[in-house]
């Protein structure tokens, strides 16, 4: 197989879990209908973005993978429909607590759990109070006929998340997300930032890149959308505004891919010997 096709999905989330996990199990079947192979829904999807502010109430939400609802049901959707869903969530794992990431295959089965590299710490996303730094590494999986690498939000960012991935094997980036408004600075728009960082990672790596945020007004912190998909040369397959509800799909030519990678030489020009500073405290 050359080819796969894979979805991402933009909507906006309240405190109903259940309404929640309905909204996205309804856009995953949509996904399915129109070829999907690997479904993304975006980050933290289980409810509203709780890391606007430190508060203690909201601990009591998190659970292990195998007791978790969100990934419960995606499992069940994953094993109904032979679907990859790389699903999001807040883990609990006896006292800690991390941003975490199950990747759920065909069959319902949990290939393994992701957590969350980066945490972010500052005004609307004070996510320091919540997850601890994940202690997992990165990780690339299976797929259909392709490797998957998944990073979560603050992780896209990072031009060394999607390099270390693309070394372990990666053939398509996935980053779940949820961003937007920044509450400190009405002015600072990053949107734009946003999709260029991963644009960038596109290029740099010569690999799609499929992201999906939220959208919606969550207590004045309003998430932008702007959900994408773009091919190896960071050019826009398919993408949201702002505001839409919905499904995106795109069908990538793996071997197309996996050609050009290899004629841009980046990789073959590497000089790792070279880049010991990016591995020692600044």
């Amino acid at each position: 197989m050359t080819e796969v096709t894979v979805a991402a999905m933009q909507l906006a989330f309240t405190r109903d879990l259940d309404a929640n996990i309905a909204a996205v199990s309804e856009l995953v079947r949509e996904a399915k209908g129109r070829g999907a192979q690997v479904v993304l829904p975006p980050e933290l999807f289980e409810g509203e973005y709780f890391c606007r502010t430190e508060e203690e109430e909201w601990f009591a939400t998190a659970r292990p993978v195998d007791e978790h609802p969100a990934v419960l049901a995606m499992q069940k959707l994953a094993d109904e429909l032979d679907l990859y869903i790389p699903t999001s969530f807040f883990e609990a794992d006896g006292p800690h607590h991390y941003n975490s990431l199950a990747m759920i295959a065909p069959g319902g089965r949990i290939e393994g759990v992701y957590r969350k590299s980066h945490i972010p710490d500052g005004p609307g996303y004070e996510e320091k109070f919540y997850f601890r730094p994940g202690n997992t590494g990165f990780k690339v999986w299976g797929g259909p006929g392709a490797k998957l690498g998944v990073g979560i939000c603050w992780d896209q960012w990072y031009p060394e998340t999607a390099r270390a991935m693309m070394l372990m094997g990666a053939e398509l980036l996935f980053y779940p997300t949820a961003i937007g408004a920044e509450p400190h600075d009405p002015t600072l728009d990053t949107r734009h930032m946003w999709r260029r960082a991963m644009l960038g990672h596109a290029v740099a790596n010569i690999v799609p890149v499929i992201a999906s945020n939220r959208i919606g007004n969550e207590h004045g912190q309003v998430f932008y959308g702007h959900s994408f998909i773009c091919d190896e040369f960071g050019e826009m397959i398919a993408e949201f505004g702002a505001e839409e509800t919905g499904v995106l799909t795109a069908t990538l030519d793996l071997a197309r891919v996996k050609k050009n990678r290899a004629g841009m030489g980046f990789f073959r020009d590497r000089r790792p010997e070279l880049y010991r500073r990016l591995v020692e405290d600044v």
